[in-house]
């Protein structure tokens, strides 16, 4: 099972193309096998689109913006 922590704010996850909260995906998660639920934390790392148990799930991972100086 997802803990809170495994979704982070830069996290963008949608569900059969709706958008997501945390506590949807962990409870969704209570149900999968390990091999699913390493699947997801993968696509949490790299972002994607993965099926798992008739669920399409899609992460968007926001990079972090670095503001260069003006020279």
């Amino acid at each position: 099972m997802l803990k809170k922590q495994s979704i982070r704010s830069k996290h963008k996850i949608f569900l059969n193309d709706l958008p997501a909260s945390k506590d949807e995906i962990i409870y969704l998660s209570t149900f999968w096998t390990e091999r699913e639920e390493n699947l997801f934390r993968k696509l949490l790392k790299q972002g994607g689109t993965v099926k798992i148990q008739g669920n399409k799930f899609k992460v968007v991972v926001q990079e972090k913006m670095l503001k260069l100086n003006e020279m």
